[in-house]
């Protein structure tokens, strides 16, 4: 059984996989700082779920650091290569980025990524982070429901790809409960951790991934391509300070929604529907626009700084005044993501998300490699003219919002969730359930969410509710203006991490029920 929850003063780790959760706690347990575990969590995951991420995707990371000012934020996300071409796509018919094409892949930052966190951070050695994955994927682990459910709906789409024998074994989509091994992964995985990022970015995988492309993208592409350290996106909001990763993520959507909702003097009871009618307003304020800001850093028209500036807030919480106000809705981005969050003895938080996007990615294996490409690529436009219109050596529009808040120069809490377009509202959603509700982390991750894809440009919006949503709010919804549509609970919706630290030092820790393997470890 797995545990979902914790509270104590020692190290802990959460993530969508119990066996990461647990690696972690291990790491932890020998010596090994956050940035180590987190590591090591990110690559069982790639094993176990390679449906949300591995190593041929992305990775973002936050990390703080005991008495630092601010957190060391890594953008890891990757480029597009020399051959890619917008013009060449729209000569082909394509009026939208095809996410299973050659053109969706993107140099793949993960790797990069991990090596970056431990130069800079580190008490291990690569092998020694990743040699707890390399022995799940050579051993073989069972196949969770959520894996068994999620291969069978891509079985067409990845079925014919020279990696699909590790994961289809007998050629058909694996039961739940059956036994999968990763060999041909493994390989991959002991290549770099004796060799480093030269094990994707050179020698075989390189030029596995460059056949697989078609040459748009080249190994001198796969060379050259190398994480960043960036100043992090930043707001005071609700009493804390919140980070997150600045653009080409669209993380500052999280941050927005709050600083908006923080304005509009919501009550403070879950059960009032004016408590969330407040707070899809807010997100539908902060986010309406992003497709036509967020891109690589270096073609916007808007700064984070003036995304977040506090006179574009109040003039937007202003263009509320407690009713819908009218905005177009944001081009949808679909998902495929793990978020995991570590902190240690010494109180180093790590905040990463890592992923492969529209699930397993583009369905384009790196020859027999194991290694699955992302679509990240699919997140650029192909307007001309466009800031994130596709070109080489850009970073696509980017879904990942991992967060990391902190109080007075002390770690409070690290946060994040799968969901691709929703990780801001989710977001929002949990930050305000503990920050603005008061409640416990554990408290606030069973409490229902709602989901909103499509809000138009009159005052129309139709949030999705979860059906233990109170029926009062769902009610209460449609008085004011909304179309509320009850469903099911959604592991889609999730799964969300957290940990949290009191101002006395206490953590508590909360893994998403509505996965089946997420879990808590203690260090």
């Amino acid at each position: 059984m797995v545990r979902r929850e914790m509270t104590g003063t020692g190290p802990m780790a959460v993530s969508p996989d119990h066996r990461a959760s647990k690696a972690a706690a291990t790491m932890m347990q020998s010596g090994g700082h956050a940035v180590d575990a987190a590591i090591t969590m990110n690559a069982i995951v790639g094993v176990v779920r390679p449906t949300d991420c591995g190593v041929g995707g992305d990775l973002f990371a936050l990390v703080h650091q005991p008495g630092g000012d601010a957190p060391a934020v890594l953008n890891a996300s990757g480029r597009a290569g020399i051959g890619a071409s917008a013009a060449a796509l729209r000569a082909e018919g394509y009026e939208e980025m095809p996410p299973q094409h050659p053109a969706s892949v993107t140099v793949p930052g993960c790797v990069d990524g991990w090596a970056a966190l431990l130069e800079r951070f580190g008490t291990r050695s690569l092998e020694d982070v990743l040699m707890p994955a390399i022995e799940l994927a050579e051993e073989g682990f069972p196949v969770s429901p959520e894996m068994a459910l999620n291969l069978d709906n891509i079985a067409d789409l990845v079925g014919g790809q020279p990696s699909a024998f590790e994961l289809y074994p007998d050629g058909v989509p694996p039961a739940e409960g059956s036994e999968m091994k990763r060999p041909a992964l493994a390989g991959v995985m002991r290549a770099i951790a004796f060799k480093g990022r030269e094990a994707v970015y050179g020698g075989e995988v390189a030029a596995a991934i460059e056949a697989a492309t078609a040459g748009l993208i080249t190994t001198v592409d796969l060379a050259t391509n190398h994480s960043d350290w960036v100043d992090g996106a930043q707001l005071d909001v609700l009493g804390e300070t919140a980070w997150t990763i600045p653009p080409n993520s669209q993380g500052y959507i999280t941050l927005a929604t709050l600083g908006i909702f923080e304005q509009l003097g919501a009550p403070r009871d879950f059960a009032d529907p004016d408590f969330h009618h407040l707070l899809i307003e807010a997100y539908r304020a902060a986010a309406w626009d992003r497709s036509l800001h967020l891109a690589d850093p270096d073609h916007m028209t808007a700064s984070v700084d003036e995304l977040l500036h506090p006179l574009r807030l109040t003039e937007r919480a202003n263009a509320l005044a407690g009713e819908s106000a009218q905005w177009p809705s944001p081009s949808p981005l679909p998902g495929g993501t793990a978020y995991m969050c570590a902190i240690d003895e010494a109180g180093m938080g790590v905040s990463l998300m890592q992923s492969n996007f529209h699930g397993i990615g583009s369905g384009i294996s790196a020859g027999s490699t194991g290694v699955w490409l992302h679509s990240r690529g699919a997140g650029f436009s192909l307007e001309p003219g466009h800031p994130n219109e596709l070109a080489p050596g850009k970073r696509p529009a980017h879904t990942l919002s991992p967060s990391l808040w902190t109080k007075d120069g002390k770690l409070s809490m690290l946060l994040g969730s799968r969901g691709g377009d929703l990780q801001p509202q989710i977001l929002a959603q949990l930050a305000a359930n503990i920050l603005y509700l008061g409640m416990d982390p554990m408290q606030a991750q069973s409490m229902p969410r709602w989901a909103l894809e499509y809000f138009g440009p009159a005052a129309y919006s139709r949030p999705e509710l979860e059906d233990t949503m109170p029926a009062e709010v769902v009610a209460g919804l449609g008085a004011r203006g909304h179309y509320p549509v009850v469903v099911p609970a959604q592991p889609s919706w999730g799964p969300v991490s957290i940990i949290r630290v009191q101002s006395d030092g206490t953590r508590q820790a909360a893994a998403d029920p509505r996965i089946s393997t997420a879990a808590v470890a203690p260090g």
